[in-house]
C-alpha cells in the first residue's frame, strides 16, 4: 500500500511539476560582472513578476498560500532583500503587471486590477476591479499571461486546451479536427481594454491566432509591437510512430520566438515548425508526413527557433541601462525546462538572452542565467531544485527572476566586478 502511495507521489511530481524542492537556492551561473542576490525564497509556485516604481515586487502565485494569491515583497534598507510581506487576493493564476497607475493580474479564467494611491499601496486589496471574465479554462495550458501596450490595452494569452487539436486529444491515431473549434476562443492572443469592466469574448479582439499556447510575452517598446514565445506541440513519436522516431521527436517542433502583428496567424495546430527544414511542415493530424509543406508557407515564420520542449515561461525586453550597451533592448526568456527530450538530455532550466535591433534578432542567443535545476543531474521537472518561470526589471535596471519550483526570487545586479 505504502509503495503505491509512494508511486502516485512520484508520478504526480513528474506529470505536474507540483512537488517543489525546499531549502538553500542553488548559485546562479552568470555572465562575469553579474551578481545574484536572493530578494525571498519558498514562496511556493511564484510565476510571474512585477516592479512598482517604489522597488516593491509584485508575485503571482499558481496556488493559493494560505488563502492569498499575490505577495507583494519590500525591501526597507535597500540590501535587495525583502524583509517584509504583505499577501492578497484570493484566486490562483500566471498573469501579473505594472501600468498606468494600476496592478493588473489574471487567474486562469479572469483580469483582475488594483489601483495605486499616492503613497504607492494598493488601494482596495480586497476588493480588485474585473475587467475581464469568462475566459477558457479547462485545465491544460490554462495560465493567462499578460502585457500592456501602454496605450489603452491589455494582451492576454488564452492557451489551447490540447495539444494539436485532435478529435481525442493526445491519442495515438486520433485524426485533426477541421477546421479546429479551439481557436475561436483560444489558440491566440486576446486584446481587451484597460477602462472597461467585465468584458467578455465580445468586448475583445482576437489579436492573433494559431498560437499552442503563450506563456512569455511582453510589449517590445522601442518597435512597439508585441512579441510572444510559444510552447511547441508534443508527442510526435508517441501518436506518429510510423512517421517519427524518439530522436526526432525530442528534437521537433522547435519552440518559437514571434512578433506578433494585428490578424497574423502562426498555423497551429495544422502546422509547426521544423528547425532543421528550416520551415513550417504541416502537423501529421492534418495529412502530414514529416516533409509535406501545404500551405503552412504562409503561415507566420518564427524570428527565432529554439530547442525543442525547453518550454518559455516569461518574456522581457530590457530597456534599462545597469547591464551596459550589449543588452540594451535585448530579449531575455526565461525557459522553464523539458521532460519530454528523452533520449537525448533535458533541456533549458536557464534564462537566455537575445540582442536585438529594430525588432529583430541581430545575433545568436546565449545562456545569461543557468544552474537554477541544481546541477546536470537535477535536469528533470521532477528533481530541478528550481524552474525559471517569471521576469521583470526595476527603474534602476535590475531584472528580478521569479522560480515556480523552489518559490525564489533573484535580484540580478551588474558590479562590473
Amino acid at each position: 500500500m505504502n509503495r503505491i502511495i509512494l508511486l502516485v507521489v512520484v508520478l504526480a511530481c513528474y506529470t505536474f511539476s507540483a512537488c517543489a524542492q525546499t531549502g538553500t537556492p542553488v548559485s546562479l551561473k552568470l555572465p562575469s560582472g553579474f551578481k545574484a542576490i536572493v530578494v525571498a525564497e519558498k514562496l511556493s509556485r511564484a510565476r510571474h513578476i512585477a516592479v512598482h516604481t517604489n522597488g516593491d515586487v509584485y508575485v503571482k502565485l499558481e496556488r493559493l498560500r494560505d488563502g492569498k494569491g499575490i505577495i507583494r515583497l519590500r525591501d526597507t534598507n535597500g540590501d535587495g532583500v525583502a524583509d517584509e510581506q504583505f499577501a492578497f487576493g484570493n484566486y490562483g493564476g500566471t498573469g501579473i503587471a505594472i501600468s498606468n497607475g494600476y496592478l493588473y493580474a489574471s487567474s486562469d479564467d479572469e483580469v483582475f486590477r488594483y489601483k495605486f494611491n499616492n503613497k504607492n499601496e494598493i488601494e482596495n486589496p480586497d476588493a480588485p476591479e474585473k475587467i475581464v471574465t469568462g475566459l477558457v479554462n479547462k485545465r491544460q495550458h490554462a495560465s493567462k499571461s499578460i502585457t500592456l501596450d501602454g496605450k489603452g490595452f491589455i494582451y492576454v494569452n488564452i492557451g489551447a486546451p490540447s495539444n494539436a487539436c485532435q478529435e481525442q486529444d493526445r491519442t495515438a491515431g486520433s485524426p485533426g479536427q477541421m477546421p479546429c473549434p479551439i481557436l475561436e476562443t483560444a489558440g491566440g492572443i486576446w486584446q481587451f481594454r484597460i477602462d472597461k469592466l467585465n468584458q467578455s469574448y465580445a468586448d475583445g479582439v482576437r489579436y492573433v491566432t494559431g498560437l499552442r499556447n503563450v506563456v512569455g510575452l511582453d510589449w517590445n517598446t522601442s518597435v512597439n509591437e508585441l512579441f510572444v514565445t510559444q510552447h511547441g506541440r508534443d508527442q510526435l513519436n508517441t501518436l506518429h510512430p510510423t512517421l517519427f522516431n524518439n530522436e526526432q521527436s525530442a528534437e521537433l517542433p522547435a519552440e518559437e520566438f514571434f512578433i506578433a502583428k494585428k490578424g497574423m496567424d502562426f498555423g497551429w495546430p495544422y502546422c509547426y515548425y521544423d528547425p532543421f527544414q528550416k520551415k513550417k511542415i504541416q502537423s501529421p493530424e492534418y495529412g502530414g508526413d514529416g516533409k509535406k509543406e501545404g500551405d503552412c508557407g504562409t503561415k507566420e515564420q518564427p524570428l527565432y527557433a529554439f530547442p525543442a520542449h525547453w518550454g518559455p515561461n516569461a518574456l522581457l525586453f530590457y530597456t534599462g541601462n545597469q547591464f551596459g550597451s550589449k543588452y540594451k533592448d535585448g530579449a531575455f526568456i526565461a525557459f522553464h525546462g523539458s521532460w519530454n527530450r528523452a533520449p537525448l538530455k533535458q533541456g533549458g532550466y536557464n534564462v537566455v538572452f537575445v540582442p536585438m535591433k529594430n525588432g529583430k534578432p541581430s545575433g545568436d542567443y546565449e545562456i545569461f542565467a543557468d544552474d537554477f535545476a541544481g546541477g546536470a543531474e537535477n535536469l528533470t521537472p521532477s528533481k530541478a531544485k528550481h524552474r525559471p518561470c517569471g521576469l521583470a526589471m526595476d527603474k534602476d535596471g535590475a531584472m528580478y527572476i521569479a522560480d515556480d519550483q523552489g518559490g525564489t526570487i533573484w535580484k540580478i545586479i551588474y558590479t562590473g566586478k
